[in-house]
């Protein structure tokens, strides 16, 4: 198979996702730094760039976040050529493939998980990054993102504006929605 690789650009202008034509994980996975990386050859080698401060793996792309002090023009093709490369030499990703979901708690628990799950993810996705539900108390969603959206400037008001109104529609019992950072 021959490998294409396109960019695109995220909402977060430290973050730009890499797209191939192959599918690299169902799911995602995140190394925000380079101790997290050793189960995972891709994101090592990734690391080994001294502009690299963070690679997220969802479906058919790999987020990389660059260092403070390097910019997209003088490191994309680096990237680019780089990760071309690791997906025809297939680099592992992950040693162990993630779980299918399941969801876990109360009626409304579950229904916000589904939602989350079937229209908030994909969209998250799409801009590079990725969301997780971490709890439902008094009202309040806690939320995990992950990727671009990790430290995102507009990742605050992706959260109130759309999926907190989104889950407060499809959910009366929720009040609020809240990110818990990393």
């Amino acid at each position: 198979m021959n490998i294409n690789v396109y960019t695109e650009s995220t909402p977060n202008p430290a973050t730009m996702k890499f797209i191939v034509n192959k599918l690299l994980i169902n799911g995602s996975v995140d190394y925000p730094n380079k101790e997290s990386a050793e189960k995972s050859t891709f994101a090592k080698e990734l690391y080994k760039f001294s502009f690299v401060n963070g690679v997220f793996f969802a479906s058919n792309f790999v987020t990389v976040t660059k260092t403070e002090d390097s910019n997209w023009a003088d490191i994309e093709e680096i990237l680019k050529e780089f990760v071309k490369g690791a997906v025809e030499s297939e680099l592992t990703v992950q040693e162990v493939e993630q779980e299918e979901v399941a969801f876990e708690g109360t009626d409304s628990e579950i229904k916000i998980q589904q939602i989350l799950h079937d229209y908030v993810r994909p969209a998250v996705e799409q801009d590079g990054g990725a969301i997780s539900y971490k709890s439902f108390n008094d009202g309040v969603v806690t939320v995990e993102l992950r990727g671009s959206c990790s430290g995102c400037p507009s990742s605050t008001l992706t959260l109130k504006s759309g999926i907190e109104n989104l889950l407060k529609r499809m959910v009366p019992e929720v009040q609020e929605v809240v990110s818990e950072a990393l």
